[in-house]
């Protein structure tokens, strides 16, 4: 595994993150011995979230911090673990958003929840226009300065919500975002528009999340194929044909063909594309299963050639805006 420095951090993580969603394992046993495989191949980033459980059900909000703590008994001092704030916890007025009261209450319940004293890396999930951006950054501010959030991000901003709250950071003279999380794939290609810009300006680290596309580029899925039964997608048949049908079909056969000349697995070769632009610090694999992961981490050592890079370039284009 190789490890990078955060962004312009100190911090050093694995190029590959382990992601908590579980958005297809149901069993709390199976995630946590998959979680403490990841950590014996070498991934020292784990990514969480408050809301996040089995089955990526909200109803078992909150279960991956409770896995994530036990796994990572003994091993603590060696990880970097993220968690967010910003989603809906319960239903209650003030059960959401990054008013200072939702942001001191929940990181002591993601700190209780993974039995730590310090979160790493503390990620707000999304922006809140309700509230003041002034009253966010003074609040993780003082989580910083309190010694229980290490470093401070956000996830699915936009570039100018990014570089307005570090202004407000600098004005303040508090501590900024040192990085950003947004989805990015070969699918989904929005964020070289403009955040790459601010990301090489400002010297952030990224995370890409969903950089299978939620499994569409893992070779799980064939572009005029039935779906296989008992897969993600296999829940959703009337989006299944949308998600494989046109240029975007075209995309997941030319990520197939190129796995097939190399002799490596689509999931291999979709997320080293992703490694392959060096605005991205991070690809989180979404992966489910010991096995899945395993595949996944194969990208870690994978260098894609001009040839095949040229191939997979020409087939997408920067104006994806999908969903994935």
């Amino acid at each position: 595994m190789n490890y990078v420095n955060f962004g312009s951090a100190g911090l050093k993580v694995s190029r590959l993150a382990l992601g908590l969603g579980l958005r297809g394992q149901a069993d709390e046993a199976a995630a946590q011995r998959m979680i403490e495989r990841a950590i014996d191949l070498g991934v020292n980033l784990l990514d969480c979230a408050n809301i996040y459980g089995p089955n990526d059900d909200r109803d078992n909000r909150g279960r991956s911090e409770v896995v994530l703590g036990k796994a990572i008994k003994g091993k603590r001092d060696d990880l970097v673990i993220t968690s967010k704030v910003a989603s809906p916890v319960n239903r209650g007025p003030n059960d959401w958003g990054l008013s200072r009261l939702h942001i001191m209450r929940e990181v002591e319940r993601s700190l209780q929840r993974l039995e730590t004293d310090h979160i790493d890396v503390y990620l707000v999930h999304v922006f809140d226009q309700t509230t003041p951006l002034d009253e966010t950054v003074r609040a993780l501010d003082d989580l910083v300065r309190s010694g229980k959030v290490r470093y401070v991000g956000c996830c699915n901003y936009a570039a100018w919500q990014v570089c307005r709250a570090l202004w407000i950071a600098d004005a303040l003279h508090a501590t900024p975002y040192m990085c950003v999380q947004n989805r990015y794939s070969l699918l989904n290609r929005n964020l070289e528009s403009e955040m790459f810009g601010l990301i090489r300006e400002r010297g952030l680290g990224a995370m890409a999340y969903s950089p299978l596309a939620v499994g569409l580029l893992s070779g799980a899925y064939t572009p005029g194929h039935p779906m296989p039964q008992g897969t993600l997608w296999s829940r959703f048949p009337d989006q299944y044909h949308d998600a494989t049908n046109g240029q975007k079909g075209r995309i997941i056969n030319a990520v197939i063909q190129a796995a097939q000349a190399l002799g490596k697995t689509p999931a291999q070769v979709a997320l080293a594309w992703v490694l392959s632009h060096p605005e991205i610090t991070v690809a989180i694999t979404g992966g489910d299963t010991i096995e899945h992961l395993e595949d996944n981490l194969g990208a870690a050592e994978l260098t894609l050639d001009a040839e095949i890079l040229d191939a997979l370039n020409a087939v997408s284009d920067t104006t994806q805006n999908t969903i994935y």
